[in-house]
């Protein structure tokens, strides 16, 4: 297929967008100077140990390694440049003691979710869910929010593998032509695992009420449902809860509820407004103590958590993992019982910054302009050298290529490469005479 110029150029400048848009930004600073902080890591597989690197030192000192990216880790300071890894840092020359303080869990032997499956992209089919909390990564069917599908098979040759049709956008969860699973990611926020959850008496509590929605298989039920506290418990709760603030009495709620029972004053507020919650907090808080706003416990949910804690291999009516919606940070209660375990992981009350390398002003900038730039930095017998040498390449290529126009044939690899090899060769030839007349 002949291309005219314009097409020649009009692809040259998609792929640079596409570029600039892929790796935006300048890596050429290790982070191991910012201590610990959240960001980017990566594996390396060729170095064969449980350590991470940051995104400048995967590009920069690991780019023909074999590497799996782990994405954002808290409180995680690169170790290329320390004497845990072999391999040297080429963009902080010290050499530094290892670092003790990073917390290595099993993704750092390339080891993910509850499963213990080894990650392998070219057969995984399943997105993959990270926790907020632990920041392991999930399959959905380990979730439940799927049955797992086969393993990919072995990838067909590329050219007909990007000539298939229907395998973009096919799926909400994925580009390997699986339905959308139960929760799709625009439902939710973030998801905090089981073992999480369990850790957190906060956690646990909220945990298949309004806005933390957990996937379940009531007893006698037919498949994997979808519970978030609406229930008819739930409502007439809420609507009691409306009367106590209005008539300002915290004993009124007690008799209120459908089934009689007495409860102190909680709130299913998870899908209330934040702002109202505060003021009733603030209210609260003049008598000398906050009410708790949280809302009533979901009896289902809680049994799934009580069996996980005895066995975590009992899945039957849930694996207890639970995907909190949009909002969630503001929508917790901040009593004196719910707000200290919350305390403990900030993660959970404000969301974290993650580091980003620094963007790169050349990003977008074509080959062109990055050429004419770096011939402006040189001195000016070296610029006059450089274009010279462009001169002679240039016109090197025209009359390799002129008897192809002329006969109508296409440029194939092989005539490339013959091109490249027999310019090489001159070269070396034209080396080795100046050195003879030396």
């Amino acid at each position: 297929m002949e291309a005219s110029l314009p097409t020649f150029l009009q692809a040259e400048a998609q792929l640079i967008s596409e570029a600039a848009e892929a790796l935006p930004h300048q890596f050429s600073s290790c982070t191991y100077t910012l201590g610990h902080i959240r960001q980017a890591v990566y594996l390396c597989l060729t170095c064969n140990l449980p350590r991470g690197i940051c995104s400048s030192c995967s590009v920069a000192c690991h780019t023909d390694h074999e590497q799996i990216e782990l994405f954002p880790k808290r409180n995680f300071c690169c170790d290329c440049p320390t004497n845990a890894l072999s391999h040297p840092c080429t963009l902080y020359l010290t050499q530094e003691s290892e670092n003790t303080s990073n917390e290595y869990g099993q993704n750092f032997n390339g080891i993910f979710c509850r499963c213990g499956r080894p990650y392998d992209a070219k057969s995984e089919r399943e997105t993959m869910i990270q926790c907020l909390a632990c920041e392991d990564w999930y399959h959905e069917s380990c979730l439940n929010l799927r049955e797992r599908p086969p393993l990919r098979p072995p990838s067909p040759d590329p050219a007909e593998a990007a000539e298939a049709p229907g395998d973009d956008g096919v799926s909400e969860a994925s580009s390997s032509g699986l339905p959308p699973p139960l929760i799709t990611e625009e439902q939710y926020e973030s998801m905090i695992c089981r073992s999480c959850i369990l850790e957190n008496p906060t956690l646990r509590r909220w945990a298949g009420t309004k806005g933390a929605m957990m996937v379940c298989r009531p007893p006698a039920a037919d498949g994997w449902k979808i519970v978030d506290g609406d229930t008819e418990e739930g409502k007439e709760l809420s609507i009691a809860i409306d009367k106590q603030n209005a008539s300002g009495d915290p004993t009124s709620l007690t008799e209120d509820v459908a089934s009689g029972s007495k409860r102190r004053p909680e709130s299913p507020l998870m899908g209330e407004s934040s702002s109202k919650r505060v003021r009733t907090a603030a209210e609260g808080s003049k008598c000398g103590s906050s009410p708790c706003l949280a809302p009533p416990k979901n009896s289902l949910a809680q049994t799934i958590l009580d069996k996980m804690l005895l066995d975590p291999t009992n899945n039957e009516l849930g694996s207890g993992d639970v995907f909190f919606t949009e909002g969630f940070r503001e929508r917790w209660c901040r009593c004196e019982e719910c707000l200290p375990p919350l305390q403990a992981q900030p993660y959970l009350l404000e969301e974290e910054d993650t580091y980003e390398p620094p963007v790169d002003p050349d990003s977008e900038s074509s080959l062109e302009e990055l050429g004419m730039r770096a011939l402006q930095g040189l001195p000016q017998d070296r610029a006059v050298n450089g274009i010279l040498a462009y001169n002679n390449m240039r016109e090197e290529i025209l009359q390799f290529l002129r008897p192809f126009a002329e006969e109508g044939k296409v440029v194939g690899e092989t005539d490339v490469r013959q091109f490249f090899e027999g310019r090489m060769e001159a070269l070396q030839e034209r080396q080795r005479s100046r050195e003879c007349d030396a």
